[in-house]
């Protein structure tokens, strides 16, 4: 196993986590199909998702892997008209990171952070090491308070 920057980052924080590594398919990126592979509930898993809003710059969030982001949601937590996600193409240049293994941990900047509220009902939940078939597994508040992040509703429901 790669010790990834997020893994180190939390190690340097004396933050307790676990990990998790399975097979990438490259055909298949989803973070639900992640979650099969381990065997686990895609509700405990949570992709990272970037958006940039049209005066405030980028924002992360982070939402179970199965779900989709709401943007108006988005827009209204972070205090904007309007939201959208960056292209794929603009993640490594701006996160560090790539499609499929983007983390909330580490990135090249630190962006405002969110995290959807349903994270509260586990104790321990997954997020990318920040590379491909590498997961960090952790309780929602450590990331929560490593991150800054706030919690609120996210997705489309």
């Amino acid at each position: 196993m790669t010790i990834t920057n997020a893994m180190r980052l939390l190690k340097q924080a004396g933050i307790e986590y676990d990990t998790s590594e399975y097979e990438v398919d490259e055909s298949d990126l989803s973070g639900v199909h992640a979650a099969q592979v381990l065997g686990i509930d895609p509700d405990i898993m949570f992709k990272t998702l970037v958006v940039r809003g049209e005066k405030k710059g980028l924002f992360v969030f982070c939402i179970p892997v199965a779900e989709e982001l709401d943007l108006k949601k988005c827009a209204a937590v972070t205090g904007e008209k309007k939201v959208e996600m960056i292209h794929v193409k603009e993640m490594l240049g701006l996160t560090g990171y790539i499609r499929g293994g983007c983390s909330p941990i580490g990135m090249k900047k630190k962006y405002p952070t969110y995290i959807d509220e349903v994270a509260t009902l586990f104790d321990k939940i997954y997020i990318s090491a920040g590379v491909r078939g590498q997961q960090i597994i952790l309780r929602p508040d450590d990331l929560r308070d490593y991150t800054d992040a706030t919690y609120c509703d996210l997705t489309k429901r």
